[in-house]
């Protein structure tokens, strides 16, 4: 299987037979397994344990990460909180991206912070500002790239040597660009995190997490919590991300094309001050973005010429696009960071970070380009 290409992984990692001949993978819908006999186990015993639906979504993830092993959570916090409670102990260090997903600062600041563990952000992406600011005490270099809403692209590759060199862990979300687009294991990073809400999933229609990594003692670790703190998927929605993989390169080849046409439309556009969008010739890390990714993704940024209310003005029209958080289903979404995904973040920390109350954040969908570019077009009448 490792032999075969992404698109053929995709649909036939997992893959595991039973006496039904059934071609996909079943739905093992059960809590509990007969033993033999008092004590002596076979190769599942209690579904938080394990699960065969579990465990071919499990071999699927690591297969498309091209890791050694996958685990999979009940969402994406779950399987960012299994992992802290895993790694760090009192009185450790975590340095992150400014440019964070809300929930996670919110996860970091306001719970793991009571736990006697640090955390620092910073807010640029050269090598020289995580040099500055990792400590002796520093465990793991925590990223995403591309970043959530602001996408800046990280050099995995230039901050997993840094890490190393501090004997801390590189850890990438990797939610955004999806393992189609970006590999950040074979660029250096220690662990993979996603929420398979999103691209893997792909449809709108299941919460879900998952950790990739390939070094055995850190993949222990946390099997052990994932099992003693229990935050795993049902069978059904371990299937449903086991089906959307299936049709992950073809949505994200077509997420990809969408958004750059829309990126290009927003950026002639006279009420628009500015996109963000690592496909645009004129995005800061462009180069980077063409090095480091195999395609540019389906999200999109810019900030509206006006204020809340003009941005207020233009989600109250649109038609295609849906008003709602979250992002890399079928369909096309738009919301307001701010006040919505990064609303928990301070507000002054926000506007410092370049998180204003004139940007819009978009998850492209699949529908026909034309059609989401008409549908921007007539919003923006309106402001």
């Amino acid at each position: 299987m490792d032999m075969m290409r992404f698109s053929t992984r995709a649909i036939h990692a997992g893959d595991r037979e039973d006496e039904t001949g059934a071609v996909t993978v079943p739905i093992y819908q059960v809590s509990t397994f007969r033993q033999k006999e008092p004590g002596v186990e076979g190769e599942y015993v209690y579904g938080r344990t394990g699960n065969p639906t579990r465990a071919a979504l499990e071999t699927a993830l690591a297969s498309l990460e091209e890791g050694e092993y996958g685990l999979a959570f009940s969402s994406g916090m779950a399987a960012t909180t299994t992992l802290a409670l895993s790694l760090l102990n009192h009185g450790d260090h975590v340095l992150a991206v400014h440019d964070l997903y809300g929930g996670t600062r919110r996860f970091f600041d306001r719970i793991m912070h009571n736990f006697g563990i640090s955390f620092a952000y910073v807010g640029g992406t050269t090598s020289g500002v995580f040099e500055n600011a990792i400590r002796p005490e520093t465990r793991i270099v925590w990223v995403e790239t591309p970043t959530n809403p602001l996408l800046q692209v990280i050099d995995i590759g230039m901050v997993a040597k840094l890490a190393h060199n501090h004997d801390a862990l590189l850890v990438v979300d990797n939610t955004f660009a999806s393992p189609y687009l970006q590999e950040p294991l074979k660029l250096g990073a220690d662990i993979v995190v996603h929420s398979t809400t999103k691209y893997l999933g792909g449809h709108s229609d299941l919460v879900g997490g998952a950790v990739v990594l390939s070094n055995a003692s850190l993949y222990e670790k946390v099997r052990f919590a994932q099992n003693a703190a229990g935050a795993v998927p049902g069978p059904f929605d371990c299937w449903l991300v086991l089906r959307g993989i299936k049709t992950l390169p073809v949505r994200m080849d077509r997420h990809s094309a969408n958004a750059l046409k829309l990126a290009e439309y927003l950026s002639a556009h006279p009420k628009v001050d500015a996109v963000l969008y690592p496909g645009l010739a004129s995005h800061p890390h462009h180069s980077l973005a063409r090095k480091q990714m195999n395609g540019f993704g389906g999200m999109v940024s810019f900030y509206l010429k006006g204020d809340f209310q003009a941005c207020k003005r233009l989600l109250k029209h649109v038609r295609i696009f849906t008003v709602a958080e979250s992002l890399g289903g079928v369909e096309s979404l738009i919301e307001h960071p701010s006040s919505m995904t990064h609303a928990s973040v301070p507000k002054d920390e926000r506007e410092r970070i370049g998180v204003t109350e004139s940007l819009l954040r978009l998850s492209v969908g699949i529908e026909d380009v034309d059609d989401l570019v008409t549908d921007l077009s007539q919003a923006l009448e309106k402001v």
